[in-house]
């Protein structure tokens, strides 16, 4: 089995999708007849992305929008705020058929949806979600910190069966220690101030102190029944601050009285399966409600043709490898079906080490469940589903993160993440690489200036082409072409597919 492209060189475009601007985008593209799983995932791991059977990578100093490769290290994924609120957004749907009138949560993303903004946090601006990014050490006592202040925060009743609150808004300027005499000679006007006919505000502080204190004295007066009684209840109960995975929203058992069922099928889109082609009709239809009402496409724009083309074709060849996962690596549809209906499809690439999303569109109906993240979510817990089976297979790549465009920056909020260095092709995490962003639009990562491409090629003889059915090293065709010579092209494809690639697939020469 071979992966057959065809080199078409430097490609140049004059309005850019993400900044709508006249300034070029440019890249290289190649044609690709037929691909394996790994040939793809070395291309994508040197910046190469497919667009249907088009494979390119765009040149990352000159085009107006420097694409980097993204991908998400799904073993270590922790949901965000904002990524809970959307899978519990899914489950009141679910459970109580709750919808949200406003779409707040959806993401314009090229392997996602397009059609609202998400701004990036970054270490520069204002952070409300912060602690995400902080040890979850630290993030547990900061979250058992405030528990016992609020816990400090409720007295316990007085002789008059009232409840005192104290609030550190009730307590003027706490640093400096009150004048006695002021203190007993003011009196506070009625509803203002604390009662001094009633026992001070205890802190939280000083009731720890005294809870550590009880304890003390119960084990030492032998009342280790209470005492184990309590560490049992302790250790029963709940944490405010345990965190949840994805999978704790995504495989919770529903009640029986379930509104919605929801279900996620897979299936083979390329070469076809039988499953694929019985809901190819319903899923266009939802591809082409989704670009008109999302993307304002005119009804003629988006045909059957154009969906296939895009969307359904694809170079990469059915494998089945013993060490593999079940379903094979290849291109695939995961289709989201309501009660019996498609309402969402994410186009994925499984590789062998990857989930590879492509594009997700979504009924337009639905556009306030936020499918583009839910979908994001879904397809990363898939991915490490897939590694129980396939070890290597343990990263979930989001296309192209774009610094330049703020819409796209939230791909950097499924953390942790790396970027792809566009000179050494290795990964830095994302956190490392944005200070150099923020200053300029195109980087490089690696900060080891005498860093070089190690997959760079090295000897060109050996590119392997494909000319009139026959297989043949370079250095052959070479000797046996007439006219003049293409060696500049080919070293310009060998450079950009790297060595190994260069050595298995074959290059097509008409």
């Amino acid at each position: 089995m071979y992966s057959i492209v065809e080199y078409k060189g430097k490609t140049t475009g004059y309005r850019c999708g993400y900044c709508n601007s006249a300034q070029a985008k440019v890249s290289y593209g190649m044609w690709a007849h037929s691909m394996t799983a790994q040939d793809y995932q070395d291309l994508i791991d040197r910046g190469w992305r497919r667009s249907g059977k088009y494979v390119y990578k765009p040149i990352m100093n000159q085009t107006c929008c420097p694409q980097y490769t993204i991908r998400c290290r799904v073993l270590n994924f922790q949901p965000s705020k904002s990524h809970k609120k959307v899978l519990k957004k899914m489950l009141r749907f679910i459970t109580q058929g709750e919808t949200s009138k406003i779409n707040s949560e959806a993401e314009p993303m090229d392997s996602h949806t397009e059609d609202a903004a998400c701004n990036f946090l970054v270490k520069s601006q204002p952070d409300t979600s912060q602690s995400e990014l902080e040890p979850l050490s630290t993030y547990t006592e900061k979250v058992e910190s405030e528990e016992e202040e609020i816990k400090g925060q409720i007295i316990g009743k007085t002789d008059s069966g009232h409840t005192e609150s104290c609030n550190e808004k009730d307590n003027v300027n706490l640093s400096k220690p009150l004048d006695p005499a002021k203190v007993g000679h003011t009196p506070p006007k009625p509803g203002k101030g604390a009662d001094l006919s009633k026992p001070p505000c205890r802190k939280a502080k000083d009731i720890r102190k005294e809870l550590k204190l009880q304890k003390l004295l119960q084990s030492q007066t032998g009342n280790h029944a209470l005492q184990e009684e309590a560490q049992i209840a302790h250790k029963s109960k709940p944490k405010a601050n345990q965190t949840k995975s994805v999978e704790d929203f995504v495989f919770i058992t529903l009640p029986p009285e379930a509104v919605h069922k929801l279900e996620v099928r897979l299936v083979r889109s390329s070469p076809p399966s039988s499953q694929f082609k019985a809901t190819f009709q319903e899923s266009y239809q939802v591809y082409k409600r989704y670009q008109m009402v999302i993307h304002k496409d005119p009804p003629d724009k988006p045909t059957a043709s154009q969906f296939t083309r895009f969307l359904c074709d694809s170079p990469l060849e059915a494998e089945n490898p013993p060490n593999g996962p079940d379903c094979g690596y290849g291109s695939f549809h995961q289709q989201y079906w309501v009660d019996g209906r498609i309402v969402a499809v994410g186009v994925i690439d499984i590789l062998p080490k990857c989930v590879s999303s492509v594009y997700l569109y979504y009924d337009p109906d639905y556009s306030s469940l936020s499918l583009g993240v839910y979908s994001a979510l879904r397809e990363i817990v898939f991915t490490r589903q897939l590694h129980e089976k396939a070890s290597d297979l343990s990263y979930y790549y989001m296309g192209f993160y774009i610094h330049s465009c703020p819409k796209m920056r939230y791909k950097g909020q499924y953390r942790p993440s790396d970027l792809l260095c566009p000179e050494t092709y290795v990964w830095v995490p994302t956190e490392q690489c944005l200070p150099s962003l923020e200053h300029s639009k195109y980087c490089r990562f690696n900060l080891d200036l005498k860093a070089v491409d190690e997959g760079s090629v090295k000897e060109l003889g050996r590119v392997r082409i494909l000319h009139k059915r026959t297989v043949m090293p370079y250095s052959v065709y070479k000797r046996r072409r007439k006219g003049p010579s293409d060696e500049e092209s080919v070293q310009q494809y060998a450079t950009l597919v790297g060595q190994a690639c260069s050595e298995r697939m074959l290059l097509f020469k008409s």
